[in-house]
């Protein structure tokens, strides 16, 4: 048993050396140009598969996705956010898709590969390193289940009934959150701000934490509980619950200040290079908080 248990330990040791010298080198090519190998890429598909299996095993598919006025609005998200990266029936996806690595796949067949839940689940939170995004702070949870429902329909459409269907969709917007705060109106209109409700209950802290990943925060600023870039383009946000001032010390410190110079920092100060990301009165009160309880 111990020249059994010596084995395996030195199989794991050198393993792990090899797997460290691998990365270390540079050995593996991680250009776009390249794409994966084939043990990668199927190693990574069948990850992502069972991981959104298992996570959207429980939710609720309601049938009003495929009322003809939901699906109008499925078409209009479609159009407005996915038709870049998928194409459509007789569509080709923009350059954009066409560069990344994964490739974005059609969504045609989408409904053979995926349950109507699952679709749901990928579009919502999106999928890691492979380019799709998450629209849960993006979209409302109403236009969510809309173009996941269109989606679940588009195998059904011929390239003449798809181009029928985005030309009944042209008067809709689907707008984000971010864009209705910038003067949208009317009936058409997303909600002024995203359903923060998750699949799974979340506390205030890590719907923050969300919110300020979403909208790449953690891009430019060292943000208590986020993992994320090394970087020093913004001051990092360590201990902002101890500062007397913020915004180069242009406001006291506050959560009501705060909240104002997430949401308008060229308001505040036009020579700061921090733009407006383009962030909700809710969802910028939510990292408020959570930003200065951190002491």
């Amino acid at each position: 048993m111990k020249t059994v248990l010596l084995t395996l330990l030195t199989a794991a040791v050198l393993a792990l050396a090899g797997t460290g010298l691998f990365v270390w080198g540079g050995w593996y090519d991680t250009s776009a140009t390249t794409g994966h190998t084939a043990p990668v890429y199927r190693l990574l598909e069948v990850t992502m598969r069972r991981a959104v299996q298992a996570r959207a095993a429980d939710v609720a598919e309601p049938a009003s996705r495929f009322e003809p006025a939901v699906q109008r609005r499925g078409a209009a998200c479609y159009r407005d956010h996915c038709v870049q990266c998928h194409g459509g029936p007789g569509v080709a996806q923009l350059d954009i898709g066409k560069s990344l690595q994964p490739l974005p796949g059609p969504l045609v067949d989408a409904a053979r590969r995926w349950r109507g839940r699952e679709i749901y689940w990928i579009t919502r939170h999106g999928i890691k390193m492979s380019g799709m995004p998450a629209w849960e702070l993006r979209l409302s949870d109403a236009d969510l289940w809309a173009v996941s429902g269109f989606v679940e329909r588009l195998a059904e459409l011929s390239p003449p009934a798809y181009r029928a269907a985005m030309e009944d969709a042209q008067p809709l917007p689907c707008l984000t959150a971010s864009a209705t705060q910038a003067g949208c109106a009317g009936a058409h209109c997303a909600p002024p701000t995203a359903d923060l409700q998750p699949l799974q209950p979340r506390d205030l802290d890590a719907q923050a934490r969300l919110a300020l990943h979403q909208y790449a925060c953690s891009a430019c600023h060292r943000i208590p509980g986020l993992v994320g870039p090394e970087t020093d383009v913004g001051p990092p946000l360590h201990g902002l619950g101890r500062r007397e001032r913020i915004a180069g010390g242009r406001l006291p410190a506050g959560e009501e200040a705060l909240v104002r110079w997430i949401r308008d920092p060229q308001g505040v100060d036009p020579s700061s290079a921090m733009p407006d990301m383009g962030v909700t009165e809710a969802h910028a009160q939510l990292m408020a908080r959570y930003l200065l309880q951190q002491r």
